[in-house]
């Protein structure tokens, strides 16, 4: 009969367990800034396309690029005739609309 340990018999198994104990340990302690994630990437997008779109007065095509994530993004509408950029993305949508000249681009309430 075996008499070791189950750790001391499994090493791999041991540190595989231990990294995904510690990774659920820190999962839970940013679990608001985690939370927040969605919304920033949506958000981002529609500011930056914005600003990148209006204020800079680069083509569409351009502003594409530049705001493109390693996440995708769902959808990027921009309605040139009101100004006004939406982006949804992980499941959340925001808008971003220009001001003016001084003002810039804002994120929509």
């Amino acid at each position: 009969m075996n008499r070791r340990p189950w750790v001391a018999r499994h090493p791999f198994a041991s540190l595989l367990l231990l990294a995904l104990l510690a990774l659920l340990v820190w999962g839970w302690s940013e679990r608001g800034a985690l939370q927040a994630f969605p919304d920033i990437l949506s958000a981002y997008s529609a500011k930056e396309y914005c600003s990148c779109r209006y204020v800079m007065h680069n083509t569409a095509e351009y502003c594409e690029g530049y705001v493109q994530q390693y996440l995708p993004l769902e959808a990027l509408r921009d309605d040139a005739e009101h100004k006004r950029v939406s982006a949804s993305g992980l499941g959340r949508s925001h808008s971003a609309v220009w001001l003016g000249e001084r003002q810039g681009c804002r994120l929509a309430p």
